[in-house]
């Protein structure tokens, strides 16, 4: 298996023992990723709906440094501590994503690192 780190300075470096995404073949695997300030490796101070954008914004980052775009990602993982906040991912989500939707799951966690409210990971098919 040949596998390949994808890495940039435009999303919050890892923050433990993984890669921001690592693609083997076409598929890229982006880790979890909160709402972090790339520039600062801080939490976004602001509302959950900004924390949502700015975790979408990092993804998109790391998507856009593995060559592709939104409509490349199959698989997206939502991970909230409070599931009433599922409408506004729905929201936010519509912004960042055109029909055909990718496949997605959105689970309801006691904790996240850092104690933010959402975390999210991706997977891409650039082939």
């Amino acid at each position: 298996m040949n596998k390949e780190i994808i890495s940039t300075d435009k999303a919050p470096q890892a923050i433990g023992t993984y890669s921001q995404a690592v693609k083997v073949g076409s598929t890229v695997y982006i880790s979890g990723q909160i709402p972090l300030l790339p520039e600062t490796m801080e939490v976004l101070a602001g509302s959950v709906e900004e924390q949502i954008h700015q975790v979408f914004k990092n993804l998109a980052a790391i998507i856009d440094a593995a060559g592709g775009n939104f409509s490349n990602v199959v698989k997206l993982n939502v991970f909230l501590t409070d599931l009433s906040n599922f409408p506004t991912v729905n929201q936010v989500m519509a912004e960042y994503f055109d029909e055909p939707y990718p496949a997605r799951a959105a689970i309801g966690v006691a904790e996240l690192p850092k104690a933010v409210p959402v975390e999210m990971d991706a997977i891409l098919e650039l082939g």
